[in-house]
């Protein structure tokens, strides 16, 4: 039986012969996204076209798309499907970004002919100053909704806190007059922000859940709204409230109710959380109640070139990922427009003696808040990492760098050298070799095989 040729790669196809090339494959899906924003790839094909045809197990798919998930920056939601040639079986990948540029392993790639380049610098620059162009920006490109879909209480409720704290002084109530004058319509129809602040286009989605224990396993209640941000605020803000603990503290003849956790602090954190998300990737914000703490989670990774501690102590100036939708919830006093959201967080629970931390994620931004009686945290801290703080808080006393912690981390399943330099960003083993050595010295990591340490098929992993 004669072979199936699909014709020759091209600047938008691309034919891996197998899995095996998963990692070859994601860079050439970020090549082509960067060049043309959309494409195809084939695993189970030689580069000429031929169908050769690959085995196909239960996790094949989840394989390979938990890998696009994790190499790909920022993240695309491809299709992924098994296309059959005769008894050739091969795994196929359309995928489609307007969110350019993409990195694949952190780095930036660009299609040329059949081939995948490394991305010169100045068109990488070029690439973001587009996409961060606000002319360009999915808030201010306009809906598909009118002031018809408008939910009416939202509006109403926003419109009197607006009012109320003096930031709006025109007596009008009419919505389309409202909208206008805050540049939030084109004509008779909204901008998608004001569309994602007052209608339920269900782009906006909260997840809420609360879990019997410290660990995501069994929960004992799980939600999930679409609707306005300033619906889904309050339901965000209602659903920790009646989840916390309260005491009660008599001053006089008064009794006053003391949350676990500042009720101005929760607001700002959930505030901040809609307000600064990537609203255009569709990705939901999550509350999480655990026994001992509460997350605040948005999908929009915080800017890498600086840090909490720098907002916190009030030297930065602000970064607005939606400018239109935070200087609508300046009016209304949600949020400040002066880098201050973070700092106001600070303020609350020092003042309440909470505990708090901020999380800075691969794809988002978590702000976690501990419970009275938790002893995850020492005291009040901002974290300027990337470390997932429930797998290494056990080693911060070794006094260990940044990169140790990031090792750590990604060693929680055994790893080469290469890998633990390329996740670092670094170009040579010999990089990590002192932190490496650092890590073995203490007992924390592991060689896979103790007898043979410079093997290449040695690997390290986190000692259990």
């Amino acid at each position: 039986m004669a072979l199936i040729n699909l014709g020759p790669e091209t600047e938008q196809v691309e034919y891996k012969k197998s899995i095996g090339e998963l990692k070859e494959g994601i860079i050439s899906i970020v090549s082509i996204l960067n060049k043309h924003g959309a494409g195809e790839l084939y695993f189970g094909v030689r580069n000429d076209g031929t169908v050769i045809g690959q085995e196909i197990g239960e996790s094949t798919l989840r394989t390979v798309s938990q890998a696009i998930g994790n190499h790909i920056k920022p993240p695309i939601y491809p299709e992924i499907s098994v296309k059959e040639f005769d008894d050739c079986k091969t795994v196929y990948v359309k995928f489609q970004g307007e969110r350019q540029p993409y990195l694949a392993y952190d780095k930036p790639r660009i299609r040329v002919s059949d081939e995948d380049l490394v991305m010169d610098q100045d068109l990488y620059d070029d690439m973001l100053r587009h996409r961060d162009d606000k002319r360009k920006s999915w808030e201010s490109q306009t809906s598909a909704y009118t002031v018809e879909d408008i939910d009416e209480e939202s509006f109403q409720k926003y419109l009197i806190k607006a009012k109320k704290a003096g930031r709006i002084t025109f007596e009008t109530e009419d919505k389309e007059a409202v909208l206008k004058k805050l540049d939030l319509m084109n004509g008779k129809y909204l901008l998608n922000a004001g569309a994602a602040l007052f209608c339920d286009t269900g782009i906006n989605e909260l997840q809420m859940a609360k879990f019997a224990t410290d660990e995501r396993l069994t929960f004992n209640d799980i939600r999930r709204y679409t609707g306005s941000i300033i619906d889904l605020a309050d339901k965000a803000e209602k659903y920790i409230l009646d989840a916390m603990d309260w005491r009660a503290e008599i001053k006089g003849l008064t009794r006053e109710e003391i949350p676990e956790v500042p009720v101005a602090a929760i607001r700002e954190a959930i505030i901040n959380a809609f307000g600064h998300r990537v609203i255009e990737a569709s990705q939901s914000v999550e509350v999480a109640i655990f026994k001992s703490r509460i997350e605040i989670y948005n999908y929009g990774a915080f800017p890498e070139q600086v840090s909490p501690e720098q907002f916190v102590s009030g030297n930065e100036r602000p970064i607005r990922r939606n400018p239109l939708i935070c200087k609508t919830l300046y009016f209304s006093k949600d949020m400040e427009t002066f880098a201050t959201g973070l700092k106001r967080i600070s303020d609350y629970c020092v003042e309440a003696n909470c505990k708090f931390e901020f999380q800075k994620k691969p794809y988002g931004f978590c702000v976690v808040f501990y419970r009275r009686g938790s002893s995850d945290l020492g005291s009040n801290t901002q974290v300027d990492t990337q470390v997932n703080t429930q797998v290494v808080p056990k080693y911060n006393e070794a006094g260990l760098s940044e990169r140790e912690l990031k090792i750590i981390e990604f060693c929680s399943s055994p790893r080469r050298k290469a890998e633990i330099a390329e996740y670092l960003g670094l170009k040579s083993v010999k990089s990590i070799k002192s932190e490496i050595d650092h890590l073995l010295s203490l007992g924390v990591l592991e060689r896979t095989i103790p007898e043979k340490p410079n093997s290449s098929k040695q690997r390290y992993v986190v000692r259990k």
